[in-house]
């Protein structure tokens, strides 16, 4: 058998000398690729290229480093499922030394230079239970009537807000933050007589003080805060510290400068301040009080074209209310109720029984361009006839259609001064009857907006005033909470 004995050092010779070639083969067709690609791209282009793609990776580094920071997790999805009503969010009530809000119910003798406040604050805001009315309204709705002060909103706001099914008692899980601060009831004391403007501006500057102490208030600068003010705002917007000026400062203390705000008449101007309707006597008990009180306002019958219930301001230069009561005393189709000898506070019987006997009725100014008398009268189906554009306009764009004729009548104040006051009844029986009924039945459907239910009663789908204010205020706060953090 022929064996064929092959050196082991000639076999590794040979292979070292097929790879030498084979590598030599390779860096040969790498050089002539290189060449290729040189002679179809400039050297430059390539250089440019490079540091191109190196600014994109240094510029989206800065990107992702300079991120703005999130704000606390609202948890939104579980918050929902907690309670799948409360989908603009929860509030958070903050807990403020009674000096702030219970000490003044508590010491409500004092809240007023002429007599006491104490009815007005009683029963969560809602003032003493209604008398007098079984005769004006029906009987089984008699006990979900109050005598409800005017400027009472602030206690009614706070006493709705312990209880709310929207109250979340976790600070990181709010959406909104509530101050329950009565800056009403504390001005109302030192509006007169020979107080400060230091004496005015003490309580505000002291919650504003305990505030700045607190890192939910701060971590935002107070861009998810809000505030009820019961009053007009013009009772907090004094501009000086000329002692004889106006009402106190609060609403331009430099840390209210974020803070959003309610009030039964607002600054058309300020993006941050909201309207709310003033409080009326009737609070619901159920969704069957309010159907019922709806179709007694509908059915109602009416005797007279319009009313006008008010009293003459005689120390006013050219008082317009009197120019109304001169006129409404010697018109045979106006009912007019003088509050100069007849009580008319906090819906007295006498007002409730006027609207709801007229068609129309006359809304001058109050203390401000609105008054709590117009919400009265819408609350007994009667239409309101007012002469200054600003009682509608920009006001209760939350509760009310902007579309304010469909539920009012405008004339102005001046072309009601040249007639001494016949130019009001040329305009209102032009308007047919079948028009009034329409305008009434559109008051009828706006009812739930405009009032505020018991506490603790279910109105069933029915959302009451307060209801729509704390959803808006929510969702308000939550868009400028999310602007916040990522600007």
């Amino acid at each position: 058998m022929l064996q064929l004995n092959l050196p082991k050092r000639s076999s590794n010779t040979n292979e070292h000398h097929h790879d030498s070639s084979k590598k030599s083969k390779l860096s040969i067709e790498l050089k002539h690729a290189f060449h290729s690609v040189k002679s179809q791209i400039p050297l430059t282009h390539c250089i440019w290229l490079l540091i191109t793609i190196f600014l994109q990776i240094v510029i989206l580094f800065f990107l992702i480093r300079s991120s703005p920071p999130r704000p606390p997790p609202s948890n939104s999805q579980q918050l929902m499922a907690l309670n799948p009503d409360c989908q603009s969010g929860y509030f958070y009530v903050y807990d403020l030394p009674a000096t702030f809000n219970t000490e003044f119910i508590d010491k409500c003798q004092e809240l007023d230079p002429w007599k006491s406040r104490c009815s007005a604050v009683s029963n969560g805001g809602f003032g003493p239970r209604a008398t007098g009315l079984e005769h004006v309204v029906p009987e089984d709705l008699t006990p979900a009537w109050y005598w409800t002060d005017m400027y009472a909103a602030e206690v009614i706001y706070h006493n709705r807000m312990l209880s709310h099914k929207c109250r979340i008692m976790d600070p990181e899980k709010a959406t909104g933050f509530y101050i329950p601060f009565y800056a009403g009831l504390d001005i109302g004391k030192f509006l007169w007589f020979n107080y400060t403007a230091k004496d005015r501006d003490r309580k505000s500057e002291m919650v504003l003080d305990w505030l700045k102490q607190q890192p939910t208030f701060t971590r935002a600068k107070g861009v998810d805060h809000f505030i009820m003010l019961g009053r007009l705002t013009w009772d907090f917007r004094r501009l000086t510290d000329n002692d004889s000026e106006w009402g106190s400062s609060l609403l331009y203390m430099p840390l209210m400068k974020n803070v959003f705000r309610l009030s039964v008449e607002k600054h058309q101007n300020d993006d941050l301040e909201e309207s709310v309707p003033y409080p009326t006597a009737f609070h619901p008990r159920s969704e069957s009080d309010i159907v019922q009180w709806q179709n007694y306002i509908r059915n109602y019958d009416r005797t007279k074209l319009f009313s006008f219930v008010g009293a003459k301001r005689e120390k006013i230069k050219k008082d317009f209310r009197g120019v109304l009561m001169d006129y409404c005393k010697t018109e045979e189709n106006c009912l007019a109720v003088d509050c100069a000898t007849t009580v008319c506070s906090d819906g007295a019987p006498a007002i409730t029984e006027a609207f709801l006997d007229s068609d129309f009725c006359l809304q001058p100014r109050g203390d401000g361009l609105t008054r709590r008398s117009t919400f009265d009268c819408m609350l007994a189906g009667s239409i309101p006839v007012y002469f200054w554009r600003g009682t509608f306009k920009g006001q209760y764009e939350w509760h009310l259609p902007w579309m304010a004729e469909s539920y009012t009548v405008f004339i102005d104040h001046d072309n009601v001064r040249d007639t001494n006051g016949t130019l009001i009844l040329k305009v209102l029986e032009a308007i047919h009857k079948d028009k009034v009924k329409e305008m009434r039945e559109t008051l009828i459907n706006l009812l739930p907006k405009f009032i505020y239910a018991t506490p603790g009663k279910h109105l069933g789908s029915v959302k009451d005033a307060f209801d729509i204010t704390i959803h808006r205020v929510l969702k308000r706060l939550k868009s400028r909470r999310d602007q916040y953090f990522e600007s």
